[in-house]
């Protein structure tokens, strides 16, 4: 859990490079264009959510993540 506190920010363009060549080796679409207007959605709808929250003890970074059923708090 450390080290996805750590590297959470990584999932987003690696998750985006994933899905953009999948759509380009199965050619679903041929345009890149529409590769990449496709790709960019999914990819947020899939990535993690960092948010700031004030606590009593001070800021904390809370990551909610769509396969997670907790959220993972991160001092700031």
């Amino acid at each position: 859990m450390k080290l996805f506190k750590k590297t959470y920010w990584l999932i987003y363009p690696i998750l985006f490079t994933v899905l953009f060549l999948l759509i380009k080796n199965f050619e679903i679409i041929n345009n890149t264009g529409l590769q990449i207007l496709v790709s960019t959605p999914i990819t947020y709808v899939l990535s993690p959510k960092a948010k700031i929250v004030q606590k009593q003890h001070g800021e904390e970074e809370q990551i909610k993540w769509l396969f997670f059923k907790k959220v993972i708090n991160h001092k700031i």
